[in-house]
């Protein structure tokens, strides 16, 4: 090795001296420094990984607040959302798309601000957490706001399942409660028509989830992102191509904005003859006699759109005309009295339909979707299917367009003396469906909220398809169809959708019919008709599309009656008793029994039971040829009665192999 020449100050050994005393040394001593040289290395590295290992924590705070803070954890490269003062994780949130590997170090980009922290992974992204204003009191929210340093960048967060239930998002086809077992593929968080896409996502979704540990996730209103489910493992908020942002919350449940249902029940859906209005006018006339044989002659006669349009083409015609033809095309509300009748309209028109073609005429293109044409000229409407057709679809983005629509709207339903008017096609965005960027006002699912704002001018008397931040507006919401079976895509899956729905704020929704109604399945099954029966006589309405006459023994038509009895004279009144309570304190009406047993973790993954407030426990049969059911009574300290025995059993506990005939249905009252 070459020895660096160095002055000779007084009082140093010379170097010519330390040199030769060096040459002189012996073999074994020049062995022994370098075995010194080397233990002297290893117990520095030693020394450093120990102090590293117990000096060290593999989790360090980033930002603290009064009733939790926020963790960075280094082994997994994950956010920790930990509650005060137990310490405990409530979210493990492992962070995706950029080098988890690399730990945020201490020196805080926002240090100066006790509220914020932030950190930049180079040319990678950037995070920043902030304590964010709690939207009630007792809550503690934290904001989550990723930036993509490059556009090639996808950011993706990830929620761990280990021993927490997740609950609300979006609607599927087997829908579950929770949706830890559920899987599917990263897609756009958009809503969407399970007829077209049964993969994907239902026409009922909001941006909140809602964690068994108490705590909550809120995506910003106005980010796109993408969503995906794997199975037991985590749940995945990714981003599309922008931002990703997301605000984490401490809190027990969501609140929920008012509004004050009006609806009668049950609804009995037609499906006679639709080939002209003459043969419709007929089979109401035939419907309503025979509901009147059977005294069912109260609640709602629905006519499908397809019925609808062929009514309208009557009552859109002149006056002039009307005389001439006679009378007798005019629709007269009084031949379905006591019954009223409820109308079906669509933001869709086919390209071939009068309508359409008379819009292109007026110069009034612009009331459709439409392509933007790069170097000017005419809009070029977008085309779309619709129940097999092709159509253009409504502009929600237009005032002019939206109030046309609504004014045809009201005229048919003045018209047709209809109390009520439901609003089918409302889910899904027809630019993301042909792989085309919607424009900014359209992106996600701002169509149906746009749409779903315009038609609560109509009133209270309304019913929407769809259901993607709209929660607070006066609609009933219409729940997609289901099979007519015993899966989660039939039966087992009402209930689950029923919670499903509450959750997310969508208290008042009409049910599929009884039996399930999805196209080409009829209820020709007697005991799933019944159990079907049992279940939807305890939500807000009650609707069938297959009378009880035309599938079962004369025994399930008494059934019916009774249920529809049970349903106004108990149900009715409890549901508006505890809107008044979900208005005051924005409780869901229709609870899962985690709401009384919060600590419980039986209790979280209990998918076939569900509370009416605080105070009625429905427990329906949802297997086939079964007669007995496991039963779990939430509540520890509580009672409950069996409302068909008036036995009474402690809550917090199981009842096993409870019995309930086909004619019975387990109820307790609290």
């Amino acid at each position: 090795p070459r020895t660096m020449p160095i002055a000779r100050p007084a009082g140093r050994i010379p170097d010519a001296a330390w040199t030769s005393g060096l040459r002189e040394m012996t073999e074994p001593w020049k062995g022994a420094l370098g075995c010194l040289g080397v233990a002297v290395f290893f117990a520095m590295t030693i020394g450093i990984i120990s102090w590293q290992a117990l000096e060290q924590s593999p989790e360090e705070w980033v930002l603290r607040g009064r009733a939790g803070g926020v963790l960075w954890e280094r082994r997994r490269g994950a956010l920790l959302l930990r509650a005060l003062p137990e310490g405990q994780p409530v979210a493990v949130i492992a962070v995706g798309g950029v080098p988890a590997a690399e730990p945020p170090p201490p020196r805080d980009r926002c240090w100066q601000d006790g509220g914020q922290f932030c950190y930049a992974w180079e040319e990678e992204a950037e995070l920043r957490l902030s304590l964010e204003p709690p939207p009630a009191p007792g809550t503690e929210c934290y904001g989550v706001h990723w930036t993509p340093l490059r556009p090639d960048v996808m950011l993706k967060d990830c929620f761990s399942m280990a021993n927490i239930s997740w609950y609300g998002g979006a609607s599927i086809r087997d829908q579950r409660w929770p949706f830890n077992s559920v899987d599917s593929p990263a897609q756009p968080f958009v809503s969407g028509d399970f007829g077209k896409n049964p993969t994907g996502y239902g026409p009922v979704l909001e941006r909140y989830f809602l964690g068994s540990t108490g705590v909550t996730v809120t995506v910003a209103p106005d980010v796109p992102f993408v969503l995906s489910l794997e199975s037991n493992q985590h749940f995945c908020l990714g981003s599309a191509g922008g931002p990703l942002q997301y605000l984490l919350c401490i809190t027990r449940c969501k609140l929920f904005p008012p509004f004050s249902p009006s609806h009668r029940s049950p609804i009995w859906h037609y499906y006679g003859p639709v080939g002209s209005a003459a043969k419709i006018k007929r089979g109401l006339r035939s419907l309503t006699r025979r509901l009147k044989r059977h005294r069912l002659q109260e609640g709602i006669l629905a006519l499908g759109e397809r019925s609808t349009a062929t009514l309208a083409a009557v009552e859109y015609v002149s006056m002039e005309q009307r005389r001439r033809r006679s009378s007798v095309h005019a629709w007269d509300p009084a031949l379905i009295n006591p019954l009223q009748l409820s109308i079906t309209l669509s933001p869709y028109t086919s390209i071939a339909s009068p309508l359409f073609l008379r819009s292109l005429r007026d110069n009034e293109a612009s009331y459709w979707l439409s392509l933007q044409p790069r170097f000017g000229g005419c809009l070029v409407p977008l085309l779309t299917t619709w129940k097999g057709r092709l159509c253009a679809r409504l502009n929600v983005t237009s005032e002019a367009a939206l109030s046309w629509y609504l004014a045809r709207a009201r005229a048919l339903r003045r018209a047709l003396g209809a109390a009520y008017v439901v609003f089918e096609g409302a889910e899904g965005n027809a630019f993301l469906e042909q792989a085309m960027s919607p424009p900014a006002e359209l992106a996600g699912d701002r169509y149906a909220g746009a749409l779903a704002a315009a038609l609560a001018t109509l009133g209270n008397a309304t019913v929407i398809s769809a259901g993607a931040r709209s929660s607070h507006l006066p609609l009933f919401v219409q729940m997609s169809p289901r099979r007519s079976d015993w899966s989660h895509a039939g039966l087992k899956g009402v209930i689950p959708s029923v919670l499903h729905y509450s959750l997310l704020g969508y208290n008042f929704f009409i049910p599929d019919a009884v039996g399930g109604s999805l196209a080409g399945d009829a209820p020709g099954d007697q005991e799933l008709y019944v159990r079907w029966l049992q279940i939807v006589t305890f939500l807000p309405v009650m609707a069938f599309s297959t009378p009880p006459w035309l599938c079962c023994d004369t025994w399930v038509l008494n059934l019916t009656r009774q249920c529809i009895q049970r349903h106004r004279d108990l149900v009715v009144p409890l549901i508006l008793k505890y809107s008044e309570e979900w208005l005051r304190l924005g409780y869901p009406i229709f609870r899962p029994v985690w709401w009384l047993s919060p600590t419980d973790p039986t209790a979280f993954t209990i998918e076939d039971e569900f509370l009416i407030g605080d105070e009625v426990l429905v427990a329906p049969i949802t297997e086939k040829e079964q007669t007995w059911r496991d039963i779990y009574l939430p509540g520890e300290g509580h009672q409950w009665m069996d409302t068909n025995t008036a036995r009474v059993f402690d809550g917090g506990t199981i009842l096993r192999n409870y019995s309930a005939s086909l004619e019975e249905v387990p109820v307790f009252v609290k």
